[in-house]
């Protein structure tokens, strides 16, 4: 997991395989994001090769947050197989804004 500020975004970049034993690390940056409180945080799950329904709940509770504190929260591809499976199953997909890529998600989403 890796998080740093790019043209005003807050990117976080996950990868491998997410289970109960990273949950720590998305609360951690979504912990971050709060403080850093830019109005887009990215976070790139192209690294990301299977998630459970822990995986899941951090991401619906990054949703959540970024929403009530008036954040947009973009989710970067390419997505593996097995996320988009568990987001098309749990019928979470069309509740995320998607970028195809992070240089998509970046270019279409910098502060103006």
């Amino acid at each position: 997991m890796r998080v740093y500020e790019e043209r005003g975004i807050f990117v976080v970049v996950a990868s491998g395989d997410f289970d109960a034993d990273e949950r720590d690390l998305l609360l951690s940056a979504w912990d971050e994001a709060d403080e850093r409180n830019l109005p887009v945080t990215v976070l790139d799950l192209s690294g990301v090769t299977i998630g459970d329904s822990s995986f899941l709940d951090s991401l619906l509770r990054a949703r959540r947050r970024h929403l009530a504190g008036g954040h947009r929260l973009v989710i970067a591809g390419p997505l593996h197989h097995r996320v988009v499976l568990l987001l098309t199953v749990t019928g979470t997909l069309p509740h995320f804004e998607t970028a195809p890529t992070l240089t998509d998600a970046l270019r279409n989403n910098t502060p103006t």
